[in-house]
């Protein structure tokens, strides 16, 4: 399986991006190909302007240049990784404005569906796992992102995984956990699919 590894975070010394990497480990050990896309390091405009809005009535719908770069760029992998941190309980700017413009009307829902097997929403929360689920909060971001995005585009087979207390300080041990968490997750990728 060919896996786009979508990465959000603006440093690249960030926990965010080792993650990534550890991740993309895991993959590669079990036999997997990827690709690491930093969104900060492209320089992704995450804003939707009216060029990326195709007329909804065109039959063959013309985006800007920068999306339909991306919109190949998707095409040629088989399944989705989402690396990011959780900010104010949802995705980042920045991945938000590439899944408005880049899973567009026409490409990824529509007329048109996305074509990956499945997508994992692999999310750093600062929180601890009590917290997340004092308010539902997990139950909701999972709803929102498996169903309210993966599934609308198609892809049924879509999962949130939350790393816990990603802002704790000086615990080198809590960390390592936290990548082998992300290591295991690329290892076993193909072999956990969650239906919806």
């Amino acid at each position: 399986m060919n896996v786009l590894v979508v990465v959000s975070h603006p440093r690249k010394d960030s926990l965010t991006f080792q993650v990534a990497e550890r991740f993309a480990k895991g993959l590669t050990e079990a036999g997997h190909g990827y690709e690491i896309l930093d969104l900060h390091g492209i320089g992704f405009d995450p804003i939707l302007r009216g060029k990326d809005e195709a007329e909804y009535s065109q039959e063959n719908k013309v985006f800007s240049p920068e999306v339909e770069t991306e919109m190949e760029r998707l095409k040629k992998h088989d399944a989705v990784a989402f690396v990011f941190p959780l900010w104010w309980w949802h995705l980042p700017a920045m991945l938000k404005g590439y899944v408005d413009r880049v899973m567009n009307n026409g490409f990824a829902y529509g007329t048109n569906k996305l074509p990956h097997q499945q997508i994992l929403w692999l999310s750093l929360s600062g929180v601890t796992e009590e917290q997340m689920h004092k308010r539902n909060y997990g139950e909701s971001i999972a709803t929102l992102l498996n169903v309210g995005i993966a599934d609308y585009c198609g892809v049924s087979q879509s999962r949130v995984e939350f790393l816990y207390e990603t802002t704790l300080e000086s615990n080198p041990e809590h960390y390592e956990a936290l990548l082998n968490q992300a290591h295991n997750l690329g290892l076993n990728f193909a072999n956990n699919p969650s239906t919806l």
